[in-house]
């Protein structure tokens, strides 16, 4: 196949992202993934969602299918004491290291293997020596200013969640999101012209009958 770099959007915040990283290895060869930090309460805000984890009704149901998920993969799943976490001094970390897969695979085990939530100086601390980044780019004005571009990039090209996978596409690109979209993510790499045909080439044209306010 033609030569491919993904982009793999992550917050250190989605059990689903942790998951995720488990099946990159099922991409077939000539696909290259950057892992690229952003802020999803950002995009949420931008979008006008809420997280699944702030929906009370849902909440425990996401905990669970990510637990579920990740021992279909082969991931243990363990969650830190508190969930949602502020993770925006560990993204900017991330962001301000230009992070690759090696550290970004240990920072997801520190939250979700270690079950440690990085929203406290000391957690914060333990956090930046697992992942072997300096914890003084927390505070440090480039990498606040990546991590700002990394998350209004992921906005202007359609993001709304995390993980997320985002494919060049001709002179655009896919987006593919969740551990649930990954099989058609799959299907698309290996046929990228899979949505040009029936049934999916009309659903660009289905018409909205209802917005709520």
């Amino acid at each position: 196949m033609t030569p491919r770099t993904i982009d793999f959007c992550y917050d250190l915040i989605s059990p689903f992202a942790h998951v995720a990283l488990a099946r990159l290895g099922e991409f077939p060869a000539g696909v290259t993934v950057r892992p690229v930090p952003v802020l999803f309460g950002a995009i949420l805000n931008h979008w006008g969602q809420r997280g699944p984890a702030e929906i009370s009704a849902k909440r425990l149901h996401t905990y669970r299918q990510s637990v579920f998920l990740g021992k279909q993969h082969g991931v243990d799943v363990r969650f830190p004491p508190r969930h949602p976490f502020s993770p925006l001094k560990a993204l900017r970390l991330m962001a301000g290291a230009d992070a690759d897969l090696a550290t970004v695979r240990r920072a997801f085990g520190f939250v979700f293997s270690q079950g440690r939530a990085p929203d406290t100086e000391a957690e914060l601390a333990g956090f930046a020596e697992a992942v072997g980044i300096p914890l003084e780019l927390a505070g440090d004005d480039a990498a606040k200013a990546a991590l700002r571009a990394n998350t209004d990039q992921a906005i202007a090209r359609g993001v709304f969640g995390v993980p997320s996978f985002v494919c060049a596409s001709g002179p655009g690109h896919e987006v593919f999101w969740g551990v649930d979209g990954f099989d058609m993510l799959l299907a698309w790499l290996d046929d990228d012209t899979l949505f040009t045909r029936e049934p999916y080439r009309h659903l660009d044209d289905v018409a909205i009958g209802i917005e709520r306010k």
